[in-house]
């Protein structure tokens, strides 16, 4: 089979034919029809992440079709069109992963490929009302954006939200996540595009934090905040908050948080709270929410799989308004 090869720190992507995988008796093997970029790859891709080894197969997202099955697996699943949940050994704790726990796409090979094989639990009927583009956009971003909102922030109907860095797969799924559950959401970006763009789809208000003061734009403060990264603007958002609220970060892009004055926090009764992707309940979850509100991921550009290299310097010039579709 064909699959995208990663085979040293800042080596391009490459196209090569590897083995097809072989499925024990609990796995199944599906035909990928779409894969998904997440900024992941592109850390793996300069060396910036744990347990790295080559050559590799990245991918964590992704849709197809279940083609064969182990021999204990539920034969229904033969021939269905599925996503795949990128999550491997979250445990049974819905409060935080096991110490087992990684993610698909490193160690073990992924979606960047023509098959892939996954435990039969990891894989969950495509919603109809999406198309394999659609699909495969959803997985580990919509995950990390369910977690954020609903299990950590407890996000409650009506509420005023605000997600930074609007454009980034989990920041589009924790946008349309929010208004989809009736509240009031407002973004930021470093583009003024990217926030028009947001306007357009339904987004109260947006501020560009290349401006100076940018905080004072919003005449609103925010009951639970969403952010990816960190360093010192995240004071910025304990100013924005309103009392009782809650910020949850799932990255740290702009490095470490200083200078935070406890005084604020304390008084405000502010929560801070870190998340990461999330357990298999939560996808299923997930999964259900975008089916029961017809949500469609927000797709910027669909990539043949040759034109891979292209597709993950798109990735990491961060151009993108919403994720980065591979098709094979």
């Amino acid at each position: 089979m064909k699959a995208v090869i990663l085979e040293s720190k800042n080596a391009p992507f490459i196209i090569k034919d590897i083995d097809k995988p072989t499925i024990n008796d609990d796995e199944v093997l599906v035909k990928i029809k779409s894969s998904a970029f997440n900024h992941r790859d592109i850390w793996i891709q300069k060396g910036m992440y744990a347990g790295l080894k080559y050559p590799c197969v990245l991918g964590s997202d992704g849709s197809g079709i279940v083609e064969s099955i182990g021999k204990n697996v539920d034969k229904n699943l033969l021939n269905k069109e599925v996503i795949i949940n990128p999550n491997i050994n979250w445990g049974d704790n819905q409060k935080v992963q096991h110490k087992d726990f990684k993610i698909l796409g490193l160690p073990d090979d992924g979606t960047f490929a023509e098959y892939v094989k996954v435990g039969s639990d990891k894989v969950i009927e495509k919603p109809t009302h999406l198309n394999f583009e659609e699909a495969a956009a959803l997985p580990l971003a919509g995950l990390t954006a369910y977690r954020s909102l609903f299990t950590r922030a407890n996000l409650q109907k009506g509420e005023k939200v605000l997600i930074t860095g609007i454009g980034g797969g989990v920041a589009l799924f924790a946008f349309q996540f929010a208004l989809a559950y009736e509240c009031e959401v407002y973004v930021t970006s470093g583009s003024n595009e990217k926030i028009q763009k947001a306007l357009d789809l339904g987004a109260k208000g947006g501020a560009n934090y290349n401006n100076e003061n940018w905080e004072k734009e919003f005449n609103v403060s925010f009951d639970v905040i969403i952010d990816s990264a960190g360093g010192d603007g995240f004071t910025k958002l304990i100013d924005l908050s309103s009392p009782g609220g809650r910020i949850v970060f799932f990255g740290g892009t702009k490095g470490s948080i200083n200078k935070i004055n406890p005084q604020k926090v304390f008084w405000k009764q502010l929560s801070i709270l870190g998340s990461t992707m999330g357990s298999d309940k939560e996808f299923l979850d997930m999964v259900q929410f975008v089916k029961d509100n017809n949500i469609k991921p927000v797709v910027d550009k669909v990539f043949s799989f040759e034109n891979v290299q292209e597709a993950s310097e798109r990735m990491d010039k961060s151009n993108q308004f919403g994720k980065i579709v591979l098709n094979f």
